[in-house]
């Protein structure tokens, strides 16, 4: 059998994970935790990376401004 632990707190989850309704979590008030942590944006998926030289102009303006 496989040692599951909780991704929050690190409890250990004994049994078949099907006992648990809010795996991979221990209890809905860690993954409720989780889920502030993506609303408060500490967690973030990355994206493209970005090239600022390519939207600034040759004096560092962004191509929306007037010249």
């Amino acid at each position: 059998m496989n040692k599951v632990t909780c991704l929050i707190c690190g409890t250990a989850m004994p049994g078949d994970w099907t006992e648990y309704p809010d795996y991979p979590f221990c209890s809905k008030r860690c993954r409720m935790i989780d889920l502030g942590r993506w609303l408060g944006e500490s967690y973030r998926v990355a994206g493209p990376p970005s090239d600022d030289r390519s939207t600034a102009g040759e004096d560092g303006s962004s191509p929306d401004e007037s010249r």
